[in-house]
């Protein structure tokens, strides 16, 4: 998966790949149009949007295309939205005209010569706490006013070449100024990336009123597109990583099939997956009318996890290449310069971070809602119809007809759901808000097999009666000595006269005290290895021979169970699937277990949870604040993740990776909020509760290191261990 998600936005940067991959240059993006891929056609653009224009840029930062390129269309965007200088935004279209744009202040904060209004001259303070990488603007904030130039000038440094023919210039009071070369004296500034410029610009005098731009979102546009470029670096070194640990050999085997590699690339993976998600939802904000206070929240988690990602990823991917990666020959080196030159122009990421808080803490929230075609409305005016008629009904009528109509699991065919489409899923999961439909827990993982691989009799016995809950289940797959490696599995199923006898322990088996069936893996075959010879079978939990113990947890409650199997006998007809087959049923099983652990882990510790904390305390320190803003900022991005897929189903496409790496952020992510809040306040009850249950949020379902492997392996084909 890339930053774009349609067919459109494939084709686009597959043909901008190339296009770079043919080594082209600032004139020859120009001629083909993407100068002006998010400029109105009436200044010779393409009439696109800042999407577009982002999944272009993580095309051309994969293939480390230089030049002028990014600059340019951040300020013809910047001009574009502000209105006016046609004749600018005509020029840096069609590439006859270059731009610079001043980012940051040369030196840090402490060295830009600036003078509050009515105040003093001088340098300006740095940020409470020595922060030095924040912003011109957020320097201006540190000096206790707005900042207008002295008569000594200041100096600001600036993507892109001194010999530019434009650039854009904060002149205080959150404003910008569009200058000339002649009204700026501007010099080569020495930078880390080799492949573009960066310049010190000094402004000797004030502009003049008619080149200020008023509320210009510089900051804004800028760190969005410089994430999309990151996005790109980050997608690189994640490819690079990955391939080179295919084949490059130690100890007699692919450093690929090592656990410390395979898990590295594949947590490089999810952190360009995060930030793709949250550079993506920022762009289409953006795309928005307004620099609303939601699209400034979109745009702050952009500015905490973009960049950053590309850093991290570079630098992983010169971890894994080893001493050829640190070479000047390798190309590595010019990717980790490019990212930290990304991140440095988008400004640290603790800023952003406390930015998120305040937004988040006042009651600032992102709508992560898909937008859907236009043969939607029809169906959602027939959904909208059986929603309200399902409200009108009382509770137990209505929960009866949720079974046998179909609601509870939709995607299903029918007569067990709906047959629904994903449009139609999403239009129902809307219109049924407030309907409270029945949580079926293991249910929801066995309904799907049994109505995939089940015989008719399966189905009519226990597919009506677990929609109606009268049947509730278990899952008795982990085994003490085969967690989450099913393949080790020794619990055996000897044949009998009309069935099979069950001896085995099983373990972790949540709410087994309750179940009145298991489904069940054991081993029909002990001659054959590891996945054959497993069969899938329904165990009646009353049957003779079956004891469950409760095990009590670290919080107190006494959810997982060990399960003994002592001769179960279990018949015929109630294995599922074919004997010795077992393995197939398991993993259609184990996809619904992650997809449904992905939507449903961590309850009450989301990150809206962790605003309405911080909202009820005492103001918090930076520190404190960026931490919050941190963990904001993968919450929302989590949620983009959610979206993302959702939309390339709608679309017909692959989510990739999404879906895993969206799992195994959740997990941590909860653990992370309840860590997080329980330090805050640690006499309150709820949060003492969550730090402790959260800790199983890792482990079932399949552990973090598992997600890892499984990462590593379907999405970037590392080989798999031994």
């Amino acid at each position: 998966m890339s930053i774009g998600l349609s067919e459109e936005h494939r084709a686009l940067a597959a043909s901008v790949r190339g296009l770079a991959g043919r080594g082209a240059d600032h004139p020859a993006l120009a001629a083909q149009g993407l100068l002006g891929l998010h400029l109105p056609e009436r200044c010779g653009g393409q009439g696109y949007g800042l999407l577009e224009l982002c999944v272009a840029l993580e095309a051309l930062a994969e293939r480390r295309t230089g030049g002028p390129y990014l600059a340019s269309v951040v300020a013809s965007a910047v001009l574009a939205r502000s209105g006016g200088h046609d004749d600018v935004v005509a020029g840096l279209a069609d590439g006859s005209r270059t731009a610079a744009v001043a980012l940051r202040p040369a030196g840090g904060p402490a060295a830009v010569a600036l003078r509050p209004a009515g105040g003093p001259a001088g340098g300006v303070r740095r940020p409470a706490g020595g922060a030095t990488g924040g912003t011109l603007h957020q320097a201006a904030e540190a000096a206790g006013g707005p900042l207008r130039p002295t008569g000594e000038g200041f100096s600001v440094l600036a993507l892109g070449a001194a010999g530019a023919d434009h650039f854009l210039v904060p002149v205080g009071d959150g404003s910008w100024a569009l200058l000339g070369r002649e009204a700026v004296t501007a010099t080569p500034a020495d930078g880390v990336d080799l492949d573009r410029s960066l310049c010190t610009v000094t402004l000797e005098r004030p502009p003049a009123a008619e080149a200020v731009l008023r509320d210009a979102p510089v900051r804004e546009i800028a760190a969005v597109l410089l994430g999309a470029d990151a996005c790109g670096v980050a997608a690189w070194a994640v490819a690079t990583a990955a391939e080179y640990a295919k084949v490059r050999e130690q100890f007699g085997r692919p450093i690929g099939q090592f656990q410390a590699v395979k898990h590295r690339v594949a947590a490089a993976l999810v952190a360009l997956e995060q930030a793709r998600a949250a550079v993506w939802d920022a762009a289409r904000a953006l795309d928005g009318p307004t620099l609303d206070d939601e699209t400034r929240l979109a745009v702050a988690v952009a500015g905490v996890l973009g960049p950053d990602a590309g850093v991290r990823c570079a630098a992983d991917a010169i971890q894994v290449l080893g001493g050829i990666g640190y070479t000047f020959e390798h190309d590595a080196h010019r990717y980790y310069r490019r990212a930290l030159s990304d991140r440095m122009l988008a400004g640290d990421p603790g800023p952003w971070a406390e930015e998120v808080t305040g937004l988040a803490v006042a009651g600032v929230r992102r709508a992560m809602e898909p937008d859907l075609p236009e043969e939607a409305a029809a169906v959602r005016d027939a959904v909208r119809a059986e929603a309200e008629s399902l409200r009108a009904e009382e509770p137990e009528a209505r929960q009866a007809r949720f079974a046998r109509e179909g609601w509870i699991m939709p995607y299903l065919p029918k007569p067990w759901g709906r047959g629904a489409s994903p449009l139609e899923q999403v239009i129902i999961h809307q219109e049924f808000r407030g309907l409270k439909r029945p949580n079926l827990g293991i249910g929801a993982w066995a309904a799907p097999s049994i109505v995939a691989y089940g015989i008719a009799e399966q189905r009519e016995r226990f597919l009506p009666k677990t929609f109606t809950r009268e049947i509730v289940w278990c899952q008795l797959f982990s085994e003490p000595g085969a967690g989450s490696d099913l393949a080790g599995l020794t619990t055996r199923a000897a044949r009998v006269e009309g069935g099979w006898s069950i001896t085995g322990q099983k373990i972790w088996t949540s709410l087994a005290q309750y179940a009145h069936w298991g489904i069940c893996l054991a081993r029909t075959s002990p001659d054959r290895p590891k996945h054959d010879g497993i069969t899938y079978f329904l165990v009646d939990m009353s049957s003779p021979g079956v004891t469950v113990r409760p095990l009590k947890e670290i919080n107190g409650d006494e959810i997982f169970n060990e399960v003994f199997l002592d001769d179960v006998f279990v018949p015929d007809d109630l294995v599922v699937g074919e004997v010795d087959q077992g393995w197939r049923v398991a993993r259609d099983t184990l996809s619904h277990e992650r997809v449904a652990l992905g939507d449903s882990w961590g309850p009450g510790s989301q990150h809206t949870d962790m605003a309405g904390l911080i909202a009820r305390l005492p103001a918090l320190g930076q520190a404190r604040r960026e931490q919050a803003g941190r963990l904001w900022a993968e919450g929302q991005a989590i949620s983009a993740l959610g979206l993302r897929v959702t939309l390339s189903k709608l679309s017909g496409g692959d989510a990739g990776a999404a879906a895993s790496v969206r799992k195994l952020l959740g997990m941590r992510h909860s653990q992370a909020i309840s860590e997080f809040c329980w330090s805050l306040a640690p006499d309150d009850p709820h949060w003492s509760r969550m730090i402790l249950t959260t800790r199983a949020f890792t482990i079932g379902g399949g552990t973090t290191e598992v997600q890892l492997n499984i990462i590593a392996e379907r999405a970037l084909g590392l080989p798999r261990d031994p």
